[in-house]
């Protein structure tokens, strides 16, 4: 009886450690190019609807700039008339378009056929503003007006800020996580615009550039980091500092690739859909 009672404790345990471990969001970002491929590309949108429901079944969905993929899985289940969860799963969604401000209304007849008014959507969203990490919205507000300080035409004015700037990530990385837009939006004081993008890229001189490098790709991978964030800067480097070239593409154009099939490998490995997928991705979405 003993040993049994024993028996189950540790199986209990194993559970739960297995539960807790992390999920690998690369796995899901390129799980989410192969679903997007499957419906932009091959046009089948039932069988992507599949896909999506498994893949949100075992990850938390995100919504990427531009491939948008929560937001394609709901449209699509709707236009096709296949249940995505209804009210439930477009309550998850409205975390996911809110920090980018005013882009609700061109939801609000989606959530209206769901049951779900439009000043629903607005209070929730009032609600999530809340949530915020204050004190990293004032950080950060301040970060991005000293990065443009003077247009960044004073060298020594950017040096100096750039260091200070650095700091701030490393401290934030240390005290907070990766600041991503669940935690401090996009939008900052006196309606400041945030992408971490540009204020990374600027970090490819400092000290503190290994460290920021090794610690974003741990926050690709807990689903906290843009890809395209990381890339980004890497690639800045690899071009101004060590003068690699190019690794992924993504800093200043395609043009930069020399080898195109090396450039995609690299992009499958943080979750970054290829070279072509990426264009008709862009055109797609320039043409909306």
């Amino acid at each position: 009886m003993k040993r049994n009672s024993i028996l189950i404790f540790l199986l209990i345990t194993l559970f739960i450690i297995l539960s807790c471990k992390s999920k690998d969001y690369i796995i899901y970002y390129n799980k989410v190019n192969e679903i997007d491929s499957l419906y932009r590309i091959a046009n089948q949108p039932e069988e992507a609807i599949k896909q999506y429901k498994k893949l949100f079944k075992k990850y938390s969905p995100k919504n990427q700039e531009r491939i948008k993929e929560y937001e394609t899985y709901i449209k699509l289940a709707d236009q096709h008339q296949k249940n995505f969860g209804g009210k439930k799963s477009l309550y998850k969604l409205i975390p996911l378009i809110a920090p980018y401000e005013g882009s609700e209304k061109s939801y609000f007849g989606l959530f209206q056929k769901y049951g779900i008014d439009s000043t629903e959507v607005r209070k929730r969203i009032a609600n999530w503003k809340k949530g915020l990490n204050r004190r990293l919205v004032d950080s950060f507000s301040v970060a991005f007006v000293r990065d443009q300080a003077e247009n960044r035409e004073n060298f020594q004015l950017m040096e100096k800020n750039d260091r200070i700037n650095a700091q701030l990530l490393k401290w934030t990385f240390e005290n907070y996580g990766y600041p991503s837009v669940q935690k401090i939006g996009l939008i900052g004081n006196d309606g400041i615009f945030m992408p971490m993008h540009p204020l990374f890229s600027h970090m490819v001189d400092e000290k503190e550039y290994p460290y920021l490098k090794a610690k974003m790709l741990e926050y690709i991978k807990s689903g906290d980091c843009i890809p395209k964030d990381y890339a980004n800067m890497v690639d800045r480097h690899n071009l101004q500092i060590s003068k690699e070239g190019t690794l992924y593409g993504i800093y200043l154009s395609y043009d930069a690739i020399v080898d195109t099939i090396k450039a995609n490998q690299e992009r499958k490995k943080i979750g970054i859909p290829s070279i072509k997928h990426s264009s008709k991705i862009t055109k797609d979405y320039f043409k909306k």
